[in-house]
C-alpha cells in the first residue's frame, strides 16, 4: 500500500512540474515576438543559449556540482543538440520559409515525437488508448493550425520535421538522464557543453549598436535566455522523469494555446472560438493520455 500511495504521489508531482514546464515554455513564443521588435533572429537565438549557458555554469560553480561520469557524456551531447542548439536553430531556419501559424503544424507533432523516444529510450510501454488520445490531440493541434493558415515551403517544412524529430529526442534523453544527475544539472551541463559554440556565435551576430532597441525586446531576451532555455527546464525534465515521459509529454499539446492566450494577454491578439473549441479538445486528449500512459 505505500508503495503504490508513494508511486501515486511521484506520478502527480511529474505531471505537476511538467505543467508548470509547459507554463513556462508557453511564453516563449510572445516574449521571441517581444525579443525581435530589437533583435535580429540569428542573434537573439544564439544570445539565450549564451546568456543561459553563463547562468547555468555560475548554478554549476556555486553549487559545487561535479563533472558527471564520462558515461554520460554522450546523452548530454544528445540534449544540448536537440533543445539547446537544433530546435531553436532549426525553427529559426524554418521560420524565413513559414509563417508562425504554419509551423504550430509541426509543434503539435512534438508530443507524439517525444512519447516515442520515450518508448525508444526508457522502454515504456503505455497502452494502445494512449496512442490514440496522443494522435487525436495532434491531430486538434495541426488542425488548429491549418485553419490559421499560414504560408508554407518545402524547405520550411524540411527544417521543421528535423526540430522536431531532434526536439523529441533531446527530452526523452533529458528525461532518462534527470533519474541518474538531477533535472537541472541535465539542462545545465547541456548547455554548458554548448556554451562556446553559442558564445561565439552570438559574437559573430552581435547588433551594430545597441542603442534605440525597446524595453519590451529587452524582456524577451531576459526571458527566453533564462526562463524558455534553463527554468523552464528545471520543472519539465523532473515532470517527464517522475511522471513518465510518454504521458507528461502530451501536457505540450497544449502549449500552442497557452502561448496565444498569453499574446492575446500582451500583445493585444485575437483569440478566436476555434481556438477556443481546439483547446477543449486537446484538454481531453491529455487527459485520456494520462489515464492510459501506465
Amino acid at each position: 500500500m505505500d508503495n503504490a500511495i508513494t508511486t501515486v504521489s511521484r506520478s502527480t508531482r511529474g505531471w505537476i512540474n511538467g505543467f508548470i514546464g509547459v507554463l513556462i515554455f508557453s511564453g516563449s513564443l510572445p516574449a521571441t515576438k517581444a525579443g525581435i521588435t530589437g533583435f535580429a533572429p540569428d542573434f537573439l537565438t544564439t544570445a539565450r543559449a549564451a546568456i543561459a549557458g553563463i547562468a547555468a555554469l555560475l548554478i554549476l560553480a556555486v553549487l559545487r556540482q561535479r563533472l558527471p561520469a564520462a558515461k554520460y557524456l554522450l546523452s548530454l551531447i544528445v540534449v544540448a543538440a536537440g533543445v539547446v542548439v537544433g530546435f531553436p536553430l532549426l525553427t529559426a531556419l524554418a521560420l524565413q520559409y513559414v509563417s508562425s501559424a504554419h509551423s504550430i503544424v509541426y509543434l503539435g507533432l512534438l508530443p507524439l515525437a517525444t512519447a516515442l523516444f520515450g518508448v525508444l529510450r526508457s522502454n515504456e510501454r503505455p497502452r494502445p488508448a494512449f496512442w490514440l488520445f496522443s494522435v487525436l490531440g495532434s491531430l486538434f493541434v495541426m488542425g488548429f493550425a491549418l485553419f490559421q493558415g499560414g504560408k508554407s515551403t518545402l524547405t520550411g517544412d524540411l527544417y521543421m520535421v528535423a526540430a522536431v524529430l531532434l526536439c523529441g529526442l533531446g527530452y526523452a534523453e533529458g528525461a532518462r538522464l534527470s533519474r541518474p544527475l538531477g533535472s537541472w544539472q541535465v539542462i545545465c551541463w547541456a548547455l554548458v557543453l554548448s556554451l562556446p559554440l553559442m558564445l561565439i556565435l552570438s559574437i559573430v551576430f552581435l547588433p551594430v549598436t545597441f542603442s534605440g532597441i525597446p524595453a519590451q525586446a529587452w524582456g524577451g531576451l531576459i526571458y527566453v535566455s533564462l526562463f524558455s532555455m534553463l527554468i523552464g527546464f528545471f520543472f519539465w525534465y523532473r515532470g517527464l522523469a517522475e511522471g513518465g515521459i510518454t504521458g507528461v509529454s502530451q501536457l505540450q499539446l497544449l502549449q500552442p494555446f497557452f502561448g496565444l492566450v498569453l499574446s492575446a494577454w500582451l500583445l493585444n491578439e485575437t483569440v478566436s472560438s476555434v481556438m477556443v473549441a481546439s483547446t477543449c479538445g486537446v484538454i481531453a486528449c491529455v487527459a485520456g493520455s494520462k489515464r492510459f500512459s501506465r
